[in-house]
């Protein structure tokens, strides 16, 4: 499991075994009177003196530090006490609607749209340069958005360029040959029958090994094929296959029949697949398999084929991660008809494709966006030809963006703050009074062998090997797939590179990676809101602090807490100081259980990790910013105290709006909370919030009981 800030929708391509460990790696009382009428005047006095006066000139400028604090972002007509949340950010909310290409739109969002817009300039001017070295990195990004860029060249070609991958699967007539097809499928990025990749083995956590796991699915999680309520999703879906399958030639009423079979088998393989709350336990997907114990869970799938057709005959061994799914999977490959198989392939090969070809198939698969997040355009294109980039040639790219807009000073300022927050989390392991001495001593040595990673990696990742050019937009993409997937299953059984970093500089987001044990933070999201190095000490605390607390106790949330300091999954515990610890994060997901999104209630062992390093996080920041600011002054900010700019600050990095079927999704597979409640959830269980403002006890502000951990 890598556990990330928040959701990346844009990020595609990942392997099976990363996106496994991403999985096993978001009210009214009465107010105190006291607290509302300093609040309320603290956020008014501006609009009101501004309303008073006859007609000024121009508004008074704000200082340095009221602009960093946001004041336009606030809500004065609802109570800190009430919902935090909107009063932080419901003036963003109002004045930021939801593009229509975008299923939500966040603080997240703008910042990640500004880093595309630096990047859209490094990729027009190698574009530009017809004149780059013959496979320099120059060449292949110019070259790779040149080719994406060239709309009406994209549109002439059609589907043309995949017809050998067509001809591929029309050609399986027996059932011998499925197995090579669906390897060649998977090698070249397509989600066909289950996900192969690599991981960090968890009982050896300096060798990488082979994984299978569940996939296959068209639609995002298994209830989506079973629930009541998701009913017009799924006529919505049989549709878009229909129509898909319909874009390379068939008839109609072929169309339809052969979407019918396609989402038989995709309901055969949700039936047997674990939904994604317990795919978070790491427990539950170890299960190392020789050749022999793999042809016993799957009689109908040659193994050993298998592994040769993804280039790695030598492998005798893999972890299963899901072995409830595999019999499934072999009875669908015995049984099903040859035609319904190769429908099923064929769709799959079409829907991975389809943003990458003429404008027809876009069309299509931006309809079934619609129906599942309500999005209703498109990207502009060069965001998406942009996106397609960052994919295949991320850190290529990556490289020029940290040139650009990252400079050591940055580096160096950002460190400084995860070491503070390194020491706050030391300081509480040393004295928690629940924690017993042989358990404190192991989890002080976890820590201390954590490793921190900022900015961008110390080794460029090589792309020599892949060729890119301004042919067929689609093969440049194909490529690109198939270039990663090799290089990821070239991986297996050899040594575990330590070096590797999972995101790229321009990724504005963030991770914590178990079998790693560090904690990593790409140059993009050390920009603001998140990070301003010139903001008060109290909101870069707020901020980016949040953000490393909240990676950092990763490492000690239910699922981190399993391995050790080298990665391993591994019992450091003492029986009792477990049971101690499990009770209290059972808290944390007790309480998330009990929040709904537009009627769905949220699964609280679904986003336990994620809370419990929210609450854990912006504890630990708060903490290190009153250690930090140890005889430095801290000026209120229009009549905020550094305390309340510290919160306002947390808060406004979950800034957002989102659509009610993309807030059903995401409540549905999301692993992250919902915004709102990864704010008003977190405070609520912090005295220190609830003395900030003013709150007082009967506040939907405060959580009864009130949860801690660290």
């Amino acid at each position: 499991m890598s556990a990330r800030l928040a959701r990346d929708p844009s990020r595609e391509g990942a392997s099976a075994a990363r996106w496994l460990q991403r999985q096993t790696s978001t009210v009214h009382a009465r107010l105190a009177r006291r607290g509302a009428l300093r609040i309320g005047l603290a956020v008014l006095s501006l609009g009101a003196l501004a309303a008073r006066a006859p007609a000024a000139p121009r508004p008074p400028e704000r200082t340095a530090a009221e602009q960093a604090l946001h004041l336009d972002w606030l809500d004065a007509n609802v109570s800190p006490a009430v919902d935090f949340y909107r009063f932080a950010n419901g003036g963003w909310q109002e004045r930021n609607p939801i593009p229509p290409a975008y299923a939500s739109w966040s603080v997240i969002d703008v910042l990640r749209l500004r880093t595309q817009r630096v990047v859209r300039g490094i990729l027009e001017r190698a574009s530009a340069d017809r004149h780059a070295a013959p496979g320099s990195i120059e060449q292949k990004i110019g070259d790779f958005y040149a080719s994406g860029m060239d709309e009406a060249a994209v549109d002439a070609a059609g589907v043309a360029p995949l017809g050998p991958e067509l001809q591929r699967i029309a050609a399986i007539a027996r059932r011998e040959d499925l197995v090579g097809v669906i390897a060649h499928l998977q090698m070249i990025g397509v989600d066909a029958a289950f996900g192969f990749g690599e991981m960090q083995s968890y009982a050896d956590s300096e060798r990488v090994v082979g994984v299978a796991t569940q996939g296959g699915l068209g639609l995002p999680d298994r209830s989506y094929y079973f629930d009541p309520d998701l009913a017009k999703v799924r006529d919505a879906y049989r549709v878009h296959v229909a129509r898909t399958l319909g874009l390379v030639g068939e008839r109609p009423a072929e169309a339809r029949a052969d979407a019918a079979a396609v989402f038989g088998i995709e309901t055969r393989l949700a039936k047997a697949s674990l939904p994604p709350a317990a795919l978070r336990d790491p427990h539950a997907t170890w299960h190392p398999m020789d050749r022999a114990a793999l042809a016993k869970v799957t009689p109908a799938f040659p193994w050993p084929r298998y592994f040769a057709d993804v280039g790695r005959p030598d492998v005798e061994s893999i972890d299963v991660a899901t072995p409830g799914f595999f019999p499934a999977l072999s009875a669908v490959l015995r049984d099903e008809p040859l035609p319904a198989l190769r429908a099923y392939l064929r769709f799959h090969l079409l829907a991975t494709y389809s943003p990458y070809l003429s404008r027809p198939f876009q069309d299509e698969a931006l309809r079934m966006k619609e129906a599942l997040t309500g999005v209703r355009e498109m990207l502009p294109r060069w965001q998406r030809v942009a996106d397609a980039e960052n994919e295949v040639l991320g850190f290529a790219v990556g490289k020029k963006y940290v040139e650009e807009v990252f400079p050591p000073s940055a580096k160096a300022s950002a460190i400084a703050l995860v070491h503070a927050i390194r020491h706050a989390l030391e300081q509480d392991l040393a004295m928690l009074p629940w924690m017993s001495a042989p358990t404190r001593a192991r989890a002080l040595e976890k820590l201390h062998e954590m490793t921190e990673r900022i900015g961008y990696p110390d080794q460029w990742r090589d792309y020599g090997g892949l060729i890119i050019d301004r042919g067929p937009w689609v093969l440049d993409v194909l490529r690109g797939k198939a270039f990663e997937m090799t290089r990821q299953i070239a991986k297996i059984d050899g040594p575990v590179d330590r070096t590797e970093w999972q995101m790229t500089p321009q990724t504005v987001n963030a991770y914590y990676d178990p079998s790693m044990n560090d904690i990593n933070f790409p140059a993009a999201i050390l920009q603001p809101p998140f990070f301003d190095p010139a903001a008060p000490i109290a909101v870069r605390y707020g901020g980016i602090g949040f953000v490393m607390g909240h990676e950092m106790t990763h490492g000690f949330d239910d699922q981190g807490a399993q391995f050790d300091g080298r990665g391993n999954l591994r019992n450091w515990w003492t029986p009792r100081d477990y049971a101690r610890f499990r009770a209290r994060t059972a808290c944390i997901a007790d309480q998330f259980s009990r929040y709904a999104v537009d009627g769905v209630h949220l699964d609280g062992r679904l986003v336990e990790g994620e809370a419990t390093a929210d609450l854990g996080g912006l504890e630990l920041s708060y903490r290190a910013l009153h250690a930090a600011s140890v005889g430095e002054a801290r000026p209120d900010v229009a009549g905020f105290t550094p305390d309340q700019q510290f919160f306002l600050a947390a808060a406004h990095i979950w800034a957002s709006n989102v659509r009610p079927a993309d807030a059903r999704l995401r409540a549905a597979t999301d692993p992250h909370p919902p915004p709102r409640y990864r704010v008003d959830g977190t405070v609520a269980n912090l005295p220190q919030f609830q003395a900030a403002f003013h709150v007082a006890e009967e506040s939907p502000m405060v959580s009864h009981p009130r949860c801690t951990v660290w």
